[in-house]
């Protein structure tokens, strides 16, 4: 079972110091507990997916302490500007572009060109935001398909030792997810209701429209609008690539391009792949993009699946849950 640590000074030094070591933190927000992972770190945040068991890769919401500190990751135009003077902190989520010198794992957007990024108005979450230091990857902290939890208790109860520790921050007072806008494009789009209401959003910056649910890959947590794929064609369960394919391999591949994992680790091929994947996407050295066999298992079926998508004639996106 996890640990629950009640917050104090001494508790939140232990959590930062835990986040910026890769582990994975369970915190309260006003909307609901976030399972935390420096948004950094590609094996962090790889190992939300495998603690939730997720069965796809949708983006996450990166979480910071400030507005200030969510510019150096993401573009924001004049309407962001607006709604986050207006709502930060708040229960706000926007959907901006990702700057080119962004740090952040591009696991936190599923390869997506955009990230979904708030600012949260509970004081733990904003302590601990500002104690690690470093921006927080987080959906919410219980087991993909349950019930999103709004007290330490439901987070332990429902991911047991999966999660690291537990920064017991009381009650959630929302207990509702965020709001979550999109601003990726010039049609702003209401992805997913919340606590700041469509009449709030088009109250600071006019017309917002709604989204109409795709079955496909997500923006954000929260709904679906349109996936990665690589410009080159992409082939799967390759054991013998062919001339000018980049290979890329996963256990032993002698000759591979790029490993996904040598020692056949899920995570680490999980937090790899979208690197991976963006860098092979290179005409000029590759005439497409082979993938070598990934089991089809536990992370294996997330990897798996973004990569069908990958694989699939050209088509469309959603975020995940705070």
């Amino acid at each position: 079972m996890a640990q629950i640590l009640p917050f104090s000074s001494e508790s939140l030094s232990v959590a930062g110091d835990a986040l910026r070591a890769g582990r994975l933190v369970a915190f309260a927000t006003e909307t609901v507990y976030g399972l935390g992972a420096c948004a950094y770190d590609d094996t962090a945040v790889a190992r939300i997916f495998a603690a939730k068991g997720r069965p796809s890769f949708n983006p996450l919401i990166v979480h910071f302490p400030s507005s200030a500190e969510a510019h150096r990751e993401v573009d924001f135009d004049a309407r962001a500007e607006a709604l986050a003077a207006a709502y930060w902190p708040g229960p706000l989520t926007l959907v901006l572009p990702r700057r080119s010198d962004s740090r952040l794992s591009r696991l936190v957007s599923a390869g997506l060109p955009s990230v979904a990024v708030r600012v949260p108005a509970h004081p733990v979450a904003h302590a601990l935001l500002s104690a690690a230091a470093v921006p927080v990857a987080a959906p919410s902290a219980n087991r993909s398909g349950g019930i999103s939890p709004t007290t330490a208790a439901h987070v332990a109860a429902s991911l047991q030792d999966r999660v690291d520790l537990i920064l017991d921050g009381g009650a959630c007072q929302v207990g509702l997810e965020s709001t979550v806008l999109d601003l990726s494009t010039p049609t702003a789009t209401l992805l997913r209701p919340g606590g700041i209401t469509h009449a709030q959003l088009e109250a600071i910056i006019g017309p917002v429209s709604m989204s109409s649910d795709a079955p496909d890959a997500p923006k954000s947590p929260g709904q679906l609008l349109s996936h990665y794929a690589p410009g080159l064609p992409v082939r799967l369960n390759v054991t013998a690539p062919q001339p000018g394919e980049a290979w890329l391999g996963f256990g032993p591949c002698p000759g591979a391009t790029a490993t996904l994992s040598a020692s056949g680790d899920l995570v680490e091929a999980a937090a790899s792949l979208f690197a991976l994947l963006h860098a092979s996407d290179d005409p000029t050295r590759f005439t497409a993009i082979a993938v070598a066999p990934i089991p089809d298992h536990d992370l294996g079926a997330a990897i798996n699946d973004r990569l069908k998508r990958a694989a699939a004639p050209r088509g469309g996106s959603h975020v995940d849950d705070l």
